[in-house]
């Protein structure tokens, strides 16, 4: 059965369980409340409970229409069903003109399920119907991911104290630091992550009636008008050390965000000016931290990177001294071996925007697993650029998965086309891959090793690298 909250209004019990024995034998179980006066329906209503109102049409107390009224001053938007034993055509149209939503006569009761069934399934739908378009309000408004206001709703309220009564009216200017490499590297989602945790940190030291906007991918906005009492260099350092103690406490993707502010007291100057004083400001504050962000950034990254399983376990270290190896006894430039040392260390990089669930993984991976791991070197390359200790082996990092035979990714270079330090790092990598432990399958012999070396010679590695490469590990 189908359980039915209802109100009843009604002066007659004898009519009341009528009512009620007709709902069950519908398919209902009635809960209800009885009520036979304005004063006890305006009562009722205040429970959220009920789901319907049903209304005898005369009573001495509270009649149909004065019932309709009560349920309309209410605010509630419950079906509305008169039953009626009196009650004529003229009436009965007059009250469905009025708000009803159906009249029953007394005779014809079985028409009562019916419609309580039919009237609850449209005020559901009214219901759906309400929410949707309350939510299409918000979206019209608000920034979808971080629930801020958004830039549509920042311009009209500028519009709107425009002239008023709330100078001095104070501005905010914000953009979040690195936001380009964070989603490059890390992907979109740990972007959406950095973007909302900005947001929830720039929302802090504002009023409950300051205007806080998402005004682009990776820019904020507020207002706030009333300020005369505000300390702009005050509120852009408590955003500041908002910010430290996020990195603090969350120190595997820092971010870092450039402020400005600026104070309109004069209503015949447009806002719009001290809006642009604030973004200018924070250029400003942008151009002289840029290089500091990127670099924190990288070094978290880089954190990152030497907190992975495998880095921990020494390949990093391995790999620098056998390639240092290698390139001295081709002997390369002194230069060429530091940045060969470098790349040995950091070409993976990149690894650092794969997920653990890829990167980590017991068993072969799927074509779009593999597609994403071959993302890694043009991400590390992305990182690099953006690091002045990094940007001269950004190149090798690019390259350090290309071939012999040009079937490599991601340029499909091939022979002396690649880099010397690029083809002494695959050798030396896949080496250490195969004779130490790796998530998907143990290691091997150090004998089993070097035949598939051998057999890979001139295909995948460059042939007269690995003849020395085998000198070297005797």
């Amino acid at each position: 059965m189908t359980l039915l909250r209802a109100i009843i209004v009604e002066d007659s019990e004898d009519d009341l369980f009528l009512m009620v024995r007709v709902l069950k034998k519908g398919g209902f179980d009635v809960i209800y409340t009885r009520v036979d006066t304005v004063e006890d329906l305006h009562n009722a209503l205040q429970d959220d409970k009920w789901q319907i109102v049903i209304s005898d049409h005369a009573m001495p107390l509270c009649s149909a229409p004065e019932a309709l009224q009560v349920l309309k001053k209410s605010g509630r938007d419950l079906p509305f069903i008169i039953v009626s034993g009196t009650i004529g055509e003229e009436v009965a149209v007059a009250a469905m003109k009025a708000g009803a939503h159906d009249y029953i006569m007394k005779d014809k009761m079985a028409r009562l399920a019916p419609a309580v069934e039919r009237e609850l399934r449209d005020a559901e739908l009214r219901k759906q119907h309400r929410k949707y378009q309350k939510q299409l309000e918000f979206l019209s408004l608000h920034d979808q991911l971080t629930g801020l206001y958004n830039r549509v709703y920042f311009d009209n309220e500028m519009g709107r104290l425009e002239c008023g009564r709330q100078y001095p009216i104070m501005f905010l200017s914000a953009d979040l630091n690195g936001f380009k490499l964070i989603n490059d590297t890390m992907g979109l989602k740990e972007g959406d992550r950095v973007l909302k945790d900005c947001a929830e940190i720039l929302s802090r030291p504002l009023r409950k009636g300051d205007v806080l906007a998402r005004v682009g991918g990776d820019e904020f906005a507020a207002l706030l008008p009333g300020a005369e009492n505000l300390n702009g260099p005050g509120l852009l350092n408590n955003i500041r050390s908002a910010v430290d103690q996020h990195n603090r406490e969350n120190s595997r993707l820092p971010f870092s965000v450039s402020l400005g502010y600026a104070v309109s007291s004069d209503p015949d100057k447009p806002l719009a000016v001290a809006y642009q004083e604030a973004d200018k400001m924070m250029r400003l504050d942008k151009q002289n931290q840029t290089e500091s962000a990127r670099n924190q950034v990288v070094n978290a990254l880089l954190a990152a990177l030497f907190e992975r399983d495998y880095i921990a376990g020494g390949h990093a270290e391995r790999l620098e001294k056998l390639c240092l190896k290698m390139g001295k006894e081709i002997s390369l430039e002194q230069d060429r071996l530091t940045a060969l040392s470098l790349v040995a260390q950091v070409h993976d990089l990149g690894k650092v925007g794969i997920p653990d669930s890829i990167l980590f993984k017991k068993g072969e991976l799927t074509d779009e697993e593999w597609a994403i791991m071959r993302q890694h070197p043009e991400k590390g390359y992305r990182i690099a650029q953006t690091s002045p200790e990094l940007t001269h082996v950004a190149d090798l990092i690019l390259r350090h998965h290309e071939k012999w035979d040009g079937t490599g990714y991601p340029l499909g270079l091939k022979g002396k086309e690649i880099p010397v330090e690029c083809r002494i790092l695959l050798i030396v990598d896949a080496y250490d891959a195969m004779t130490n432990d790796r998530p998907y399958r143990q290691a091997m012999s150090k004998q089993e090793a070097i035949k598939e070396l051998k057999r890979n010679a001139g295909t995948q590695f460059d042939p007269n690298l690995i003849e020395i490469f085998l000198k070297i590990i005797g």
